[in-house]
Formats: C-alpha cells, structure tokens, sequence
C-alpha cells in the first residue's frame, strides 16, 4: 500500500507568525504568567442541580424521545428524574441549554 503525501500549505511568513503569537499567548495564559488585562476568562457555571423531568416535560417528549433526541440513554433519563442518581457536570450543562434555549440544540443538532 503507498503513502499519499498531501501537498505542504504555503500561509505565509505573515501567517505563521501569527499563529506562533496566539501559541505563545495561549501557553503565557495557562502557564498563569500571561498578564490578567490580556484576555478575558469566561467561567460557565453549571448549576449543581436540575429538574429533568421538569425540562422534559417542556419538551412534551417521553422519556425515551428525550433520551433519543438530545443523546441520554433512556435509563438515564428515568435515573435522574426519580433522583436515584443525578446527571454528572456536563449533561447538567445541556439540559440548562434544553431548559433555557431549546431552539438553539434544535438547529446545531438538526444542522
């Protein structure tokens, strides 16, 4: 079987010395010696609980059209609304974004 090599990308000298100046400020940045007046730092807060069933119940989805639709397993989704065990950081994190913008995770996941 032969190798393909892909043809190498010409940016540019202006380019690369861009790109090597963001590395660099990215590195300063989570190395902690960046100054603080050079970049914003946005935290996302992700609330410590949620009403799932609430949210779902929005939706006018069943358990298992919700758990099919935003990527929840069915029994998950039965889990956290009978509080039996509550959803780790990152689903609390989408279903804030069903609860508050569903029309938004409507079109990325339909795009």
């Amino acid at each position: 079987m032969s190798k393909t090599r892909r043809p190498a990308i010409d940016i540019g000298d202006e380019d690369h010395d861009r790109i090597m100046a963001g590395l660099a400020e990215a590195k300063a940045i989570l190395d902690g010696v960046a100054p603080s007046d050079s970049y914003v730092l946005h935290r996302v807060a992700v609330p410590d609980r949620v009403d799932v069933k609430a949210i779902r119940s929005r939706t006018g989805l069943s358990q298992v059209a919700f758990a099919a639709r935003y990527g929840f397993s069915p029994g998950a989704v039965r889990d956290w609304e009978q509080n039996r065990k509550p959803p780790e950081k990152a689903n609390r994190l989408l279903l804030t974004i069903i609860e508050r913008r569903p029309d938004v995770i409507d079109d990325l996941l339909t795009a």
